[in-house]
């Protein structure tokens, strides 16, 4: 079976209404750090596997129980959240032109949580769990390289634990309130998750959080009444 059908089988909810794309020049398997060291010939032998779908926006683009694939955003932008028990939506993130999400899928992690949903017209390059036994198959020498990458990013990843804690909890934060204002398309917003599951989120405390966001409401960037949010300066927020 070809790459296009078994990928056009995980099309099973009308709701992942898209189409493929008629043509592309994107070059998607470098922008996955599972792959972005590999010789360039190997990249462009993952490329050829690749298939290209089109979403509109407010298409779903994957859900839990889906087909195990790679997704990566050649263009557009795509929201990734998750489903409260009381069926509140709580957005996660906002991925863009180079953002991924599938890497632990592909690998054969099931997804039981997260949710993709187009936001505009949106590109995406897609590797199905069984295209990538298939270029294993075919790449016999790609397994080993990959293994040996995976292998130094656990080493590399211990290395840097201990500077986890230095990156700048505020570029999280303004990074997090400009992705639910793209996600929302306004300004003014309601925090989809409480104060200690996005603190948790963002690698911090409830109480660094709550100074951070007075920092930026002193500043002049944010208005903020508990969860409700209004940027008030985009541009210095983008700038932090």
């Amino acid at each position: 079976m070809g790459i296009v059908e078994n990928m056009d089988k995980t099309v099973k909810d009308p709701s992942h209404a898209h189409h493929v794309s008629p043509t592309h020049d994107h070059r998607c398997a470098g922008l996955v750090p599972l792959f972005s060291e590999l010789p360039q010939n190997d990249q462009d032998f993952i490329d050829s596997q690749l298939h290209h779908r089109i979403f509109e926006k407010g298409d779903q683009v994957f859900m839990p129980g889906d087909e195990l694939k790679l997704l990566i955003v050649a263009r557009g932008s795509m929201k990734v959240y998750r489903m409260s028990r009381s069926g509140r939506e709580q957005l996660l993130r906002v991925q863009e032109p180079g953002g991924y999400e599938g890497e632990a899928w592909l690998l054969g992690q099931p997804n039981d949580s997260l949710y993709g949903q187009a936001l505009e017209t949106t590109e995406v390059c897609l590797l199905s769990h069984s295209a990538f036994h298939k270029v294993l198959l075919e790449q016999p020498l790609l397994s080993v390289r990959l293994l040996e990458l995976n292998a130094a990013k656990l080493v590399s990843l211990e290395q840097l634990n201990g500077f986890l804690g230095m990156d700048r909890v505020e570029e999280r934060l303004a990074a997090y309130l400009l992705d639910i204002a793209k996600a929302s398309g306004s300004l003014r917003f309601s925090l989809p998750i409480r104060m200690k599951e996005l603190a948790h989120l963002l690698g911090t405390t409830p109480e660094t959080l709550s100074r951070k966001l007075k920092v930026l409401e002193d500043d002049g960037l944010i208005a903020r009444r508990r969860r409700e949010i209004q940027i008030l300066n985009q541009d210095e927020l983008e700038d932090i």
